[in-house]
């Protein structure tokens, strides 16, 4: 019988309600309405500065909001101190004792909370299997590997049956490939787990990987938040398009609404359609490279089209990427695959025309 996994919980509801902190004239949080279903992965990205490390700082108790409160199935925890609340955190440095083993670095926790020795082996046993390090208890940390220490670390962070887990950039020291790897194993354990988790990161792939909830912040606000299918696919503003990913942003000319579909022009004349209809007049359309369709050419009337030429090529493995430039316009970013660049090679200096069905298209506020 495995304890931890036995334990494992419905998943408890975390509720951040109306939190704000300043450091001296600085805002580093404004006031912050955050609720995250019990059983999900939410992912807090943003840039350096944008008050997601506050917000998680918030929750674990090493900072006092200035307003608001915290509360977990709402029970209130926001004066409790951090050893009080029940809660798992991971590092990015990892916070391993070096002069300890594996297993005692998992242990450590339950042993300060004064269990047996008998009880804490066996959790620990389980902590070891579900991380899949069985038979790693007696070594020590230096002979571990990045991601070996790695998942010591998280193996310490569920011994203990927290209620919800705190993740503060916890792949952020790995490689890449490494890193890519932790992403699947991480969300595979707080699937199987049932438990409640808040992951900061900067890192926009791996946020829309791992998450149920993508929470994007800036200056100490949170912009939007959706699914990672919602951010990515229909954001609600310049930043969140731009910074979860390439976008070519246009600036539109005016416009009008008929039913569901949008119909008006950008600045260099694109006439554009789109079959979801703004709550507002738009100021600016966003397309998504992956979303452009190249072929020779060296003109279209079209909607949704428009000339161009090809100025940059590099290949990416699973793409190519182009740098189209348009007269009057921006930098037209656009992906192909590889099959259709067999198909059809397209390189520097060629004349295209890229199109975008109405469903692609975004339109944003200014």
């Amino acid at each position: 019988m495995n304890v931890i996994a036995d334990k494992a919980r419905a998943g408890a509801e975390l509720e951040l309600a109306g939190i704000s902190k300043r450091f001296g004239s600085v805002v580093a949080l404004a006031p912050l309405e955050l609720t995250v279903p019990g059983g999900s992965l939410i992912s807090l990205l943003g840039p350096s500065g944008c008050g997601k490390t506050t917000t998680l700082r918030i929750i674990a108790g090493f900072e006092r909001p200035d307003t608001g409160s915290v509360r977990v199935s709402g029970r209130e925890i926001t004066d409790l101190p951090p050893n009080k609340r029940k809660l798992g955190m991971v590092f990015q440095n990892y916070s391993l004792f070096p002069h300890m083993s594996v297993a005692d670095n998992i242990g450590f926790g339950l042993k300060m909370a004064g269990q047996n020795g008998a009880a804490i082996a066996t959790r620990v046993a389980e902590a070891l299997d579900m991380v899949r390090l069985s038979g790693y208890g007696d070594r020590f940390v230096h002979q571990l590997s990045g991601g070996q220490q790695q998942r010591v670390a998280l193996a310490r962070s569920i011994v203990t049956d927290p209620i919800v887990l705190l993740l503060d950039e916890p792949l952020g020291a790995l490689d890449k490939n490494l890193r890519e790897n932790m992403q699947f194993e991480l969300r595979q354990l707080q699937q199987s787990l049932g438990i409640t988790a808040v992951l900061v990161t900067h890192d926009q792939e791996e946020a829309l990987t791992m998450s149920d909830l993508v929470a994007v912040m800036k200056d100490g606000a949170v912009l939007q938040i959706g699914t990672p299918t919602e951010v990515y696919g229909r954001p609600t503003c310049r930043f969140v398009a731009e910074f979860l990913g390439a976008s070519t942003i246009f600036n539109l000319d005016g416009g009008e609404q008929s039913g569901d579909v949008w119909t008006g022009r950008t600045s260099e004349g694109i006439a554009v359609r789109a079959s979801r209809a703004p709550s507002a007049q738009p100021g600016l359309l966003s397309i998504r490279p992956e979303k452009v369709r190249l072929e020779r050419g060296q003109g279209s009337g079209a909607e949704n089209a428009i000339a161009g030429t090809v100025t940059g090529h590099v290949f990416r493995g699973s793409s190519h990427a182009y740098q189209i430039s348009i007269s009057g316009g921006p930098t037209l970013v656009a992906y192909t695959s590889p099959r259709d660049f067999d198909a059809a090679p397209i390189d520097i200096g060629d004349h295209v025309v890229a199109s975008w069905r109405p469903d692609d298209v975004v339109l944003l506020a200014e």
